[in-house]
C-alpha cells in the first residue's frame, strides 16, 4: 500500500426481499429475503471471492447481516453492524404500497415529491436526515482504513445516497441512479479527496 493508494468501498445493495412486486416502503421494518435474494448473495460471494476484505461493514437490519456474513465466512472477519447505515426510517408509510399511498394520501405523496430532500414523513426522517447520519458512518470507515478494500452492504436509498455523494450530485438526483436488488459498486477514495466510481449497479 502506497501513500496514494486509495481506499475502496465495494458497495452492496442486499438481495430481493419479500413483497417487492408491490413497491412497498420498507424503511428499517426488518423484511426477509426471498429465495432469489439468497441466491443473489451467493452470486456476490462467489463474484468477490479473489477480493481480500480488510473489514465487512453492513446495516444491522437482517437483509443486510444475512449477506455480509455469507461473504465474510472463511475469511476471518466478523461483520461490523452499522445502525446508520440503515434504510430511510419512512415512518408512518412503511409497509405500505406506492399505490395505497398515492389513493390514500396524495397531498402528502406529492409535497414528498416536490421535495424529496427536505419532506419529513410523520414519525419518520427527511433524505437530508438519513444522508447525514450515512455521510458520517462512511466518512469514519474511509479514516479507519486507508488504502485498504472494504466491504459495505447497505440499502438501495443508502447506497444512491452515497454514490451521489462520489459524484458531486446533489440528493434531488437520487432516483437518477439504479440499485438493483444484490447489485455491485466499487467507489475508489483518494487521500486527496477525489472520489472515483470504477462501479455502478453491476
Amino acid at each position: 500500500m502506497s501513500a496514494h493508494s486509495p481506499t475502496s468501498i465495494h458497495l452492496l445493495r442486499h438481495g430481493q426481499v419479500e413483497g417487492f412486486e408491490a413497491r412497498r416502503y420498507n424503511g428499517q421494518a426488518d423484511v426477509s429475503l426471498t429465495d432469489l435474494g439468497r441466491r443473489q448473495y451467493q452470486a456476490l460471494r462467489d463474484r468477490l471471492s479473489d477480493v481480500v476484505f480488510d473489514a465487512v461493514y453492513c446495516s444491522d437490519l437482517t437483509r443486510c447481516v444475512f449477506g455480509a456474513e455469507l461473504i465474510a465466512q472463511g475469511r476471518g472477519i466478523a461483520p461490523v453492524r452499522v445502525p446508520a447505515l440503515r434504510e430511510l426510517h419512512i415512518g408512518d408509510w412503511e409497509g405500505r404500497s406506492w399505490q395505497e399511498l398515492r389513493r390514500d394520501c396524495p397531498e402528502a405523496w406529492h409535497a414528498r415529491l416536490d421535495d424529496i430532500v427536505n419532506y419529513q414523513v410523520p414519525g419518520g426522517e427527511s433524505l437530508l436526515q438519513m444522508a447525514t447520519r450515512v455521510r458520517a458512518a462512511i466518512e469514519e470507515m474511509i479514516e479507519r482504513h486507508p488504502g485498504q478494500d472494504v466491504l459495505v452492504v447497505g440499502h438501495g436509498g443508502v447506497n444512491r445516497v452515497i454514490l451521489l455523494d462520489a459524484i458531486g450530485a446533489p440528493l434531488d438526483r437520487l432516483f437518477h441512479i439504479e440499485q438493483d436488488f444484490g447489485c455491485l459498486n466499487r467507489i475508489d477514495y483518494y487521500p486527496d479527496g477525489i472520489a472515483v466510481v470504477k462501479l455502478l449497479n453491476g
